[in-house]
Parts: C-alpha cells; structure tokens; sequence
C-alpha cells in the first residue's frame, strides 16, 4: 500500500486544482451561495498545512519564522480585497452600459477558462514589470521577503500590488462584461493557485512539469541568487514566460531552504504594519538595510561601486534600466 507521503505526491495537485476547484464550479453552477466558495478555500489551506507535514520540500520551512500571524493577516485582507472588486463589477457594468464582448453564450467552464488564460497574462505582465521597475518592485519585495515558501504566504501581497494585479489582469474582463458568476470562480481558482504555488509541498506534475508555473519552476523564482531569480513570472502556465523569454526549467545549482527572502534585506520587517511601510523606506540597490527606516545616504553611495555578487537581481534590474528609477 502506498505510503501518505507517495499519496500526497501524487493526488496533492489534481486534489487541490481539480478537486477544489471543481467543487466551486459545481457550488456556482448549482445557484447556490457566493458564500459557499469559503468552504473550497477553507480546504484548500488547510490541505496544504496537512501535505507539507507529509511531504515537505524542507522541514525548515514548516517551522515558524515569526511570520505565521502577519501571513494569515495578509491572507484575509487579500480575500476582503478580492471580494470588494468583485462587488464592482455591477458597478462597473452600471458605469460602461454596453453589452460587452464576453461569450456569455458559451458553457460556463469555457467562459471560466477563457478567463483563467487571459487573467494569466495580465499577472503574468504585472509580476514581469514589478522585477523591472523600482516601484513597482518596492510593492513586490514584501511577497519576495518571506523567508521560507508554504501555502498560506502565497496570499502574501502589499494591497497596492494587488490593486495593480486587480486592475490589470481582471479589469479588462470586467470592462469586457465578464458575468460575476465566473469573477467568483476566477478569484477562488487564483487563491488555490497561490497556495499551491507556494505550499512547501513535495508534489509531483509528471509531464506538465514544465508547462504549470507551480512547483520547482516557482521555487526557482524566488531565489536571491542575483539575477537568476528573474525568470518563471507566470501564475498558471508557462506559455507566457516562454513568449516573454523569461522561462527557465532549471536552477544552476540545487535550491536550500534558505535561498529565499530579498539580499538586501537579510531581516525582513515580520509584522504587518512594518511591511505596510516598507515600500516607502526600501531603496532597492542602497545596499544593506532593515526595510524599517531608509539606509544612510554613506550605504546608499557605498552601493555605486557593487561586489561581483551584487545585492540582488532587483538591484541589477535597475541598473539596466537606470531611467526607471528617475
């Protein structure tokens, strides 16, 4: 009989994607409450708290860093915050009266699909540009400070990001007419994306490996190993990384668990409020510094002449892109 950990392996992933998710479309497709679609996502955290104690990437990353209530803090906001766009959409409907162009004719799998793949390169646009301009990165660095990587801080994100995720990877559908039926959908197959995305779970994709933005493709991602980190931005499929070039299957050398977090920052702010702030006292490419007040003018001019391991791929990204910063 196979072990819990093959189990978690193997059905992990087509549990969390397909299952869950099915059972939202079944929930919506039935009529029932928008309400129900907290069940799914209830699941679906703590499904990943359960897998990766039974088959964790590393053991490191299921200890507490002092940042379990500032996550789960971050979760709710970034749910509050989902559930509020949604409530626009009448809103936006009652503000551009026009019927749109959304296939509301087609099967509601379908017209969720459509959405899942446009809303993709929207993400997929927003993450790629946040690593290219300074502050734009200021907004992201709060996701990349985590020092570990499980379920919970996938839903990590400054609200303002979000509303930039908001307002350009699911605006255009709203302004497109998408029904609030499939916004519903869409927010809660993003959330379980998030998590999986994220979860310190040792899972397996067989084939699709390769071709879903979730696992070793995503850890690779969030390493500080310069620029080596800039690659795999998308959400959902690499389809989009592969167009834009930035896609890379493999790392140089193998990950650790404590090749996360941002260079610059090796103590990142752990409360909540803290990381609130942080974008408006980080100074990507000053050099060392807390993210709880802005470095001495001396360690931002100190960073001019950078080491050969510069501080990070964020620094060096605005080093190619120095009208940026201005």
């Amino acid at each position: 009989m196979p072990s819990a950990r093959t189990l978690t392996r193997y059905l992990y992933a087509p549990f969390m994607l397909i299952g869950l998710n099915g059972l939202g479309f079944f929930f919506i497709a039935s009529g029932w409450s928008y309400a129900w679609m907290a069940l799914p996502l209830a699941l679906a955290v703590a499904m990943s708290f359960l897998a990766e104690r039974l088959s964790p990437n590393f053991e490191q990353w299921n200890e507490s860093h002092g940042d379990t209530t500032t996550n789960a803090v971050h979760a709710f906001v970034y749910e509050f915050s989902n559930i509020n766009a949604t409530l626009l959409i009448p809103v936006i409907a009652w503000l551009f009266p026009f019927e749109g162009f959304w296939p509301r004719d087609l099967p509601l799998v379908v017209q969720v699909l459509i959405a899942v793949v446009f809303a993709d390169l929207g993400f997929t646009l927003v993450h790629y540009f946040s690593h290219r301009w300074p502050l734009l990165w200021r907004l992201h660095a709060v996701l990349h400070g985590v020092p570990r990587l499980y379920g919970l801080n996938g839903l990590v994100r400054h609200p303002l990001h979000q509303t930039m995720d908001l307002l350009f990877a699911t605006g255009p559908l709203a302004l497109l007419g998408m029904p609030i039926d499939v916004a519903v959908l869409l927010g809660l197959i993003v959330s379980i994306q998030l998590i999986v995305q994220h979860s310190n779970v040792d899972y397996q994709l067989g084939p699709l490996r390769n071709h879903m933005a979730i696992g070793q493709l995503h850890h690779l991602h969030h390493v500080n190993w310069g620029r080596e980190g800039d690659c795999n931005f998308g959400l959902f499929l690499t389809i989009w990384d592969r167009l834009l070039g930035t896609f890379q299957p493999e790392p140089s050398h193998r990950i650790q668990a404590h090749d996360m977090g941002v260079d610059e920052v090796p103590d990142f702010p752990k409360t909540y409020w803290q990381q609130l702030v942080f974008p408006f006292v980080y100074q990507p490419g000053a050099g060392k510094q807390s993210g709880l007040a802005a470095p001495r003018t001396g360690a931002a001019s100190h960073a001019q002449e950078p080491p050969s391991n510069y501080q990070g791929r964020h620094a060096e990204a605005i080093d190619r892109h120095p009208t940026a910063a201005e």
